[in-house]
């Protein structure tokens, strides 16, 4: 189980399970690439500043289509941000993102946090498929879809 200290895990191997495959099945429906990474503590006042250097770190520039999709949460801190690649945010448009960030907060406010992530990653994928649908000849799973987790 993947943990944030060694006395609890945040999420059992079901709900695990649960987030990787809302990743595989938004992501069957597009070329696009989807990454959960979960910590937390923010280390930047701002989310998406944070948000940018995991983008980088984990190296999900290098789509060949530039439509990787980073979806941030840092739990304790309850800041959440989505960084989307070069391709997927100017298709999508701007708009699109500040009102997908809205949605998704109405979304953990109202639901657990399984669902609000899975329900988040979902909504993300809906913006993938419109702009960057899945193509059976040429598609391929360039980035992992398991949930990377930070301290």
């Amino acid at each position: 189980m993947w943990r944030f200290s060694r006395k609890k895990p945040l999420f059992t191997e079901a709900e695990n399970e649960q987030i990787v495959n809302a990743i595989q099945e938004a992501e069957r429906q597009t070329s696009g690439e989807i990454r959960i990474f979960i910590e937390s503590r923010c280390k930047y006042v701002d989310a998406l500043d944070r948000a940018t250097e995991i983008f980088n770190n984990l190296q999900m520039g290098k789509t060949e289509l530039r439509n990787g999709v980073l979806f941030y949460l840092a739990v304790k801190d309850k800041q959440l941000a989505i960084f989307a690649d070069k391709g997927i945010h100017e298709a999508a448009g701007n708009n699109y993102w500040q009102n997908a960030v809205k949605d998704i907060i109405s979304v953990f406010t109202k639901d657990s946090l399984i669902a609000g992530i899975t329900t988040s990653i979902y909504k993300i994928g809906q913006a993938l498929k419109e702009h960057f649908p899945y193509d059976k000849d040429v598609d391929k799973n360039e980035l992992p879809d398991e949930i990377v987790f930070g301290k």
